[in-house]
This record gives C-alpha cells, structure tokens and sequence, in this order.
C-alpha cells in the first residue's frame, strides 16, 4: 500500500494505492489550503468509502437482485460487501492500484482484475494543470465474452450550511428497496436541481437522467466554487445524502455528486442504459475535470 502527492501551487492532491482513491484535493490560497473534497485520514489502510473519491468500475451503482442477461446468456453478480447484498460499485475500489508512472502534476495507476465474468484492465490518471484536477479512467476488456462496462466516480464534497448545487436533469429515479433504482419520474421540488439551489438536510440517494455533465458547487462562507465537466458528457449522476438515523455519526458534513456513463441497473434497461459493449481487446475512456475558482 502507498500513497501519492501531486502539487502544482494551486493545488494539492494525494491518492491512495487502496481502492485507487483520492483522500485529499485542496486548493492553496492566501489564508490557507481550501478542501475541494471531502477531507479523509492520509494513511494508507483509509478504506474507499472514508475517502474523498474513488473509481467506479466496470460500472457503478447496483445491478437489481444481482441478475441480468446479456446477449444470450444469463449473468449472476456476488455480494462484494458484508452490508449490502449486491455486487455495489464493482472491484477498483476494494483493491489494490499499481503505479505505473508519476511525475509532480501526473500520476498513472493500474488495476487488473481476472476472476469472474468481469475481467478488465483498467487504468486511472490523475493531472494538475493550474486550478483543474483531470481524472481519466480507461477500461480494456480481458475477458473471452463480451460484457457491458460503464465508467464513473464517487465524490465526497463538503457540505456547509449554505453550500449550492447546480446540476442540470430532466427527470430522476425514484429509490426503491434495498437502495436499488426504481421508476423514473418527473423532477419534483426539492429535488430540481437546474439552478443553482441549497441541498436538503434528509435522506436522499437518487440518480438523475437527462444530464449535460456538467455541475457547478458553491460554497459561499469561503468565498469558492467548484465546475464539474465529464468528457465525454456523461448522461446520469447520483446525488447521496445520508441521514444520522442512518448513520448516526453522520453530521451533514459531506454530500456525493456522482458521474456515470450509464443508468444505475442498466444491464436491464433498453438500450442498456447507456452501457458499453466490449468485447477482448475493445476500449473506452471517461474523464472528470473538477475545477477550483474563488466566487
């Protein structure tokens, strides 16, 4: 296990081999470093989930009751926690990354996984450039059988008491048990986030379709924003809100806004809910840009 700083002047990052995760990301300024994520422990047993982010692959969220059929043949997915029954956010983030390349503002790190009906090689690059944090996730599939394979994060930004969000969508999944996606509806009133609008203080675990990729966080006590922007545009985030009577050392302290290339459970979505098909060999990238300025 290590763990790896990169900074610019502007900014600050370092990355955990565990999970291949981001356990800081700060800005510099005249009055001292600004979190842009969510702070976490610099050591390196920090697990993905105490982290400020970590890698979503080969696709994120959950597959309902763990089954799907995918070109002819029926697929069966395990648990890979102890708290949730599904196969939650694939392998990268319960793993071991390897360092393949680091300089002062780049750092390249690789996961191969080749058990099971997923087997991929996956590489993340992370790149400072002034105030921009670029994070590239490229997938290759290893395996003999085509399979769907989506790409994604999962930040933890913080939450202050006046912190806005601003994430363009047409509609939203409602949740249904056992945190799975459910019907999809029209977006309602708390949960519009086309304007710039302060985040509710409850439960909220959701996913948005209809989305341009792009999002802007605002947090005015400390006079700074942040702009999300995924290329290619990534069509769906997941916003996660948890709640003390869930976790009860939670303090409405951080929230998750979380790009995805697909729709949560689309394996069994028409049109695979914007799934890729891979077959050995075949490749395909996601980046996520997150970019500092003061308001």
């Amino acid at each position: 296990m290590a763990l790896f700083t990169l900074d610019n002047g502007s900014l600050s990052l370092v990355v955990s081999s565990l999970g291949g995760s981001v356990l800081k990301l700060a800005a510099h300024s005249a009055e001292g470093e600004i979190p842009l994520l969510r702070p976490a422990p610099l050591d390196e047993t920090t697990p993905a989930l105490q982290a400020g982010c970590f890698p979503l692959v080969p696709f994120g969220n959950r597959v309902n009751h763990n089954r799907f059929s995918f070109e002819g043949r029926d697929y069966r997915l395990s648990a890979n926690t102890d708290w949730d029954r599904h196969y939650l956010h694939g392998d990268g983030w319960l793993q071991q990354w390897q360092c393949i390349e680091q300089r002062s503002d780049f750092l390249r790190l690789r996961y191969q996984h080749t058990e099971g009906h997923y087997q991929y090689r996956v590489d993340q690059c992370f790149t400072l450039d002034r105030q921009q944090l670029r994070i590239e996730l490229l997938v290759e599939h290893i395996g003999e059988s085509p399979m769907p394979y989506g790409l994604g994060w999962h930040p933890y930004f913080p939450l202050t008491p006046h912190t806005q969000v601003q994430a363009s969508a047409q509609a939203y999944w409602l949740e249904a048990e056992e945190w799975l996606a459910g019907e999809q509806v029209a977006l309602s009133e708390g949960m519009d986030f086309n304007r710039l609008a302060e985040l509710p203080r409850r439960w909220v675990n959701n996913g948005f379709g209809g989305w341009n990729g792009e999002a802007t966080i605002q947090w005015p006590e400390q006079g700074s924003q942040l702009q999300m922007s995924t290329e290619p545009a990534c069509p769906v985030y997941f916003m996660f809100i948890s709640d003390p009577a869930f976790d009860p050392g939670y303090q409405f302290e951080f929230f998750c806004l979380e790009p995805m290339s697909h729709a949560a459970n689309g394996h069994n979505l028409a049109g695979l809910g914007g799934l890729r098909r891979l077959a050995k060999g075949e490749s395909f990238s996601q980046s996520l840009l997150l970019s500092y300025s003061a308001l």
